[in-house]
Parts: structure tokens; sequence; C-alpha cells
């Protein structure tokens, strides 16, 4: 079976495609599937920004579409960056990242370790050519650390060090994180739900 999921982020599509492939579900990019559309992520929610997307690519495919919203959700800082992780230095390119990280670093100046829990949250939108559907979700919670540190991963992974760890995501093989981020457990999750559909 093929999905198309609707991201241009080569890290999510290997994560994806990693966890995926044993179920023997195959996933197509949208460029593989030559679609060219960016959906502008307008909810309030991952839930929604989710469903927007899904619903928006499945106009152009008779594919089943999969789509992803994700971000990290900090607690001493009111869930910020949340849905606004990807752009919440307002940063771009190469250097969005590193600059998202160090806003995040400098919004937790002064905030001890104990107070710096967080969580990354995953919300998957599945669609199917028939209207049907799925949403599921996966989170994993941690702390903060104070300096990037790891050179797997991307995003928030070098700053976030996984409870009952003393490594963040981005110190974890690609193999280790795929058994317990945020996004793995959100496609367990629609694993269970698509077996019921497929």
């Amino acid at each position: 079976m093929q999905m198309l999921a609707a991201t241009n982020n080569l890290h999510k599509l290997e994560e994806i495609s990693q966890i995926l492939r044993k179920l023997n579900i195959e996933i197509v990019s949208l460029k593989q599937a030559g679609i060219e559309i960016d959906v502008e992520e307008t909810g309030k929610t991952f839930v929604e920004n989710a469903l927007l997307k899904a619903r928006e690519i499945s106009k152009h495919t008779d594919m089943p579409v999969l789509a992803d919203d994700s971000g990290l959700e900090v607690f001493a800082l009111n869930g910020e960056p949340g849905v606004y992780s990807a752009r919440y230095s307002g940063a771009s390119g190469q250097e969005k990242d590193r600059k998202n990280n160090e806003k995040l670093l400098k919004n937790l100046e002064g905030i001890p370790f104990e107070d710096r829990g967080a969580r990354f949250c995953c919300i998957l939108a599945a669609i199917f050519p028939d209207g049907k559907e799925l949403v599921a979700e996966g989170y994993v919670y941690g702390k903060i650390g104070y300096e990037e540190k790891g050179e797997h991963g991307f995003g928030y992974d070098p700053l976030f060090i996984v409870e009952g760890n003393t490594l963040t995501m981005a110190e974890l093989s690609p193999q280790a994180k795929n058994e317990i981020s945020h996004r793995a457990n959100a496609l367990q999750q629609l694993v269970q739900k698509l077996e019921d559909v497929v």
C-alpha cells in the first residue's frame, strides 16, 4: 500500500518511512507525486493543522494522505513554542533550527532544571479516498537542557533530554529515537487504527 506524506521535510519523511516500512506501507513524498503545494498552517492546534494539510493535499491525489503537525511544548513557557515550533524565531533556511534553539534557551534563562519540563507532540491525520479520516497522537516527555548536545535528529532534539535518560534526543541513534519519539508513538497508534481500515 502507498501513502502520500504531506510534507517536504526530509527528516520527517525518513522517520515515517522507516517506521511504516515494517507494515509494507510505502511512503511517497509530495515531490515524488509531483505535487507542489505549501499548505499554510493557520490552525490554533496541532490537530487542526494536521487535518488542514491532509484535507488540502487529498484534493490533488487518489492516494491515502498522511499529514502531521508536531512541535515542542515547554510547560514553564505556557506551552510555547507549540504550533509555532518551526517558526519560533522567525528564521528560515539552514539557520532556523539554531535560531529557534537560541530563542528557547534565552526564554528559559534563570529557570532551574527541575522546572524545565517539556514534551514533544505529534498529531498524525490520515485521509482516505473514500473520505474516512483517522487522527493519532503521540508524545514524549523530558526536560530542556542548557546547551545543544548531539549530532543526530533535527529541530529541538539537541536540547531535549528524554525523561528517564541523561541523553538528548540528538544524542540517541536514529534507531533508538524511532523507538521512543513522539512521531513513533503517534505512528504506533495510527497503525492500530489503520488495521481496521486497510
